[in-house]
């Protein structure tokens, strides 16, 4: 039989008038609600194939009341971190039948606005969202109106959504502890904007350590800005200009662990014969930087992972958990750590820093 004149594409009814069965018969074999005779199946199959029969995915998805589809909206794909993340979402979405859809905001919360609209149009069934910035109330305003929501890495203030975060806590107080075990007593910390929930968790562990180990930071040792290579650079030559710079610094990410190098080259300084650096993220190029960056690992795949997890499970129609996931970070100690110059360093301080992988968290200082 011959597809007639005018259709662009054959229907279910063609397959079914082809194989001498029903068209629903045909639908439930084509969804596996159905075991036929070995000679039935054959004669659809057969009719399928002459026919080049293509199932329409969209309807049958809406038949499903599901597009089989999830938004992932990042602050800047760009990023290390966040590709990094976006491959993961999108090979465990892949595992459960999902397809992604990856936009963009550029970190303006207007573009966060648009992205919730668009992914709102195309009906996706979920969104994993992070963001940079704090919020006005007008994204908790607009998240209040749509159901399956995660959250990763950032908070928003007052939106009941499940979140998953790492333990930012104690990433400040183990890059804290790595620094004065190496003998660093002037301590800085430069970090992003001063609203974010991961800027304010990583500075109160930083602070922590250092006052179980009797150091203080003075006011003005911690600069806010863009979580930018741009800004780790400025703050850096800011803090290195002073009377009495510091001898290290926890920059809270990988990014503006770099503008900090980029500033230490310009004043020709070094890390870290005259200063120690430590990062937060291990982004894949850290260990590639000259020296290698001492940083905080997060586990940026697991996060993708269990978001996805998370949000299957909300799709499903399972109550979604109201407490934040939690996932461990590690301190990984390359060349960028080492005893201060001549002058500042303790009398039991010694070099600590190589390029190897430190699995376990450093001793605790005291005193």
């Amino acid at each position: 039989m011959l597809v007639r004149a005018g259709r662009t594409r054959p229907t279910i009814r063609d397959v079914a008038r082809r194989a001498n069965v029903s068209a629903t018969t045909v639908s439930r074999y084509l969804n596996k609600n159905i075991k036929l005779p070995s000679e039935t199946a054959a004669r659809i199959d057969r009719a399928i194939r002459d026919l080049h029969y293509h199932a329409n995915v969209v309807a049958k998805r809406l038949l499903k009341g599901a597009t089989e589809l999830i938004g992932l909206a990042t602050p800047d794909i760009g990023n290390p971190f966040f590709a990094e993340l976006a491959r993961a979402v999108e090979a465990r979405a892949a595992e459960n039948g999902y397809g992604v859809i990856l936009c963009s905001s550029g970190n303006e919360i207007e573009r966060e606005l648009a992205t919730l609209e668009r992914l709102a149009a195309r009906h996706a069934d979920g969104l994993l969202f992070l963001t940079n910035h704090g919020d006005d109330r007008r994204l908790r305003s607009a998240f209040r109106a749509r159901r399956n929501i995660v959250l990763l890495d950032e908070n928003i203030e007052g939106l009941d959504a499940p979140r998953i975060f790492v333990e930012n806590r104690e990433g400040g107080r183990l890059a804290a502890r790595c620094l004065i075990e190496a003998g660093h007593r002037r301590l800085a910390h430069i970090s992003g904007p001063r609203s974010l929930f991961s800027v304010q968790e990583r500075e109160q562990g930083f602070r922590e350590a250092a006052a179980d180990a009797g150091v203080a930071i003075p006011p003005g040792a911690v600069r806010y800005g863009a979580y930018e290579r741009a800004f780790g650079r400025q703050a850096a030559r800011e803090l290195l200009s002073g009377t009495e710079p510091p001898t290290a610094i926890f920059a809270a990410s990988d990014y503006l662990a770099m503008g900090v190098l980029e500033a230490l080259q310009d004043m020709g300084l070094s890390s870290p014969r005259d200063v120690s650096l430590v990062g937060f993220d291990d982004v894949p190029f850290a260990s590639l930087l000259s020296p290698p960056l001492t940083t905080i690992r997060q586990p940026v795949r697991l996060m993708g992972e269990r978001g996805v997890d998370l949000l299957m499970a909300m799709i499903r129609g399972e109550s979604p958990r109201t407490d934040p996931v939690r996932l461990p970070v590690e301190l990984i100690l390359r060349a960028s750590v080492g005893a201060p110059a001549s002058g500042h360093t303790r009398p039991d301080a010694r070099p600590r820093a190589q390029n190897r992988t430190r699995r376990q968290a450093p001793r605790k200082v005291s005193g």
